[in-house]
């Protein structure tokens, strides 16, 4: 690939059909490319925005706690729909769930919030009183919450009490393929094991920049390369 694509990149992602997305914080940009380099899309951001998930090419959500939006966009980078969140209070994180529902994670109010934006329609709402401070990011799924706040991995359940706490050193996102969860970091991936509740390293890359997964393979960045592991 060409390094120009790769230097500076703050995050990336991998789909299942072999694009790459790169997130470049320095110029708010987010760029799509294929397996072999070619430029797919590029959008140029206003403000800060976290990619949530690219699993699905059609359809990728990302979050602006500083302009407190969601954004859908298409597979060439366009952006289909954005959702305010404004008027909920003051959003510290969202993660979307389905193409109907999103949950939001109000500071303002204490409460996690199950919301449908098609029918535009408040779900639950669930007091949720735990420190929102350096929360990065939130998952949900059966019942369970997930979150990465500063070096750490933590799982809630619904009445927010804590089920689970380990330290993860640079802990960036999650990702969960079906019922497996996982924590990426810059240098390393670990899943959890919910029924012996602890973490399991399945990908370490102790000279990465940053790294990622998708269903088939591990990636990394190593210096201005991408470089591509196969699961055994």
């Amino acid at each position: 690939m060409d390094s120009a694509q790769i230097l500076g990149t703050t995050s990336f992602s991998a789909d299942d059909y072999g694009n790459i997305y790169f997130y470049k914080n320095k110029e708010l940009s987010f760029t799509k490319v294929d397996s072999l380099g070619k430029l797919h899309g590029r959008m140029l951001l206003i403000t800060p925005y976290k990619v949530q998930n690219v699993q699905n090419p059609m359809n990728i959500t990302l979050f602006s706690e500083n302009a407190q939006q969601i954004k859908f966009i298409d597979q060439n980078l366009n952006e289909i729909q954005k959702i305010d969140l404004r008027r909920f209070g003051f959003i510290k994180m969202a993660y979307v769930e389905d193409l109907q529902q999103i949950w939001l994670l109000d500071e303002s109010t204490k409460r996690l919030l199950q919301y449908n934006f098609r029918e535009d329609r408040i779900i639950h709402t669930i007091p949720f009183a735990i420190s929102f401070d350096e929360i990065k990011e939130m998952l949900i799924f059966n019942n369970k919450v997930y979150f990465i706040r500063k070096n750490q991995f933590l799982v809630y359940d619904l009445k927010a009490r804590q089920l689970f706490a380990e330290t993860v050193d640079s802990a960036v996102k999650l990702r969960r393929e079906n019922d497996r969860i996982y924590i990426i970091g810059t240098q390393q991936i670990f899943q959890y094991l919910p029924d012996n509740p602890h973490l399991k390293t399945v990908f370490h890359a102790p000279k990465a920049t940053v790294v990622d997964k998708n269903s088939s393979a591990y990636f990394e960045i190593r210096g201005n390369n991408v470089y591509l592991y196969l699961l055994k």
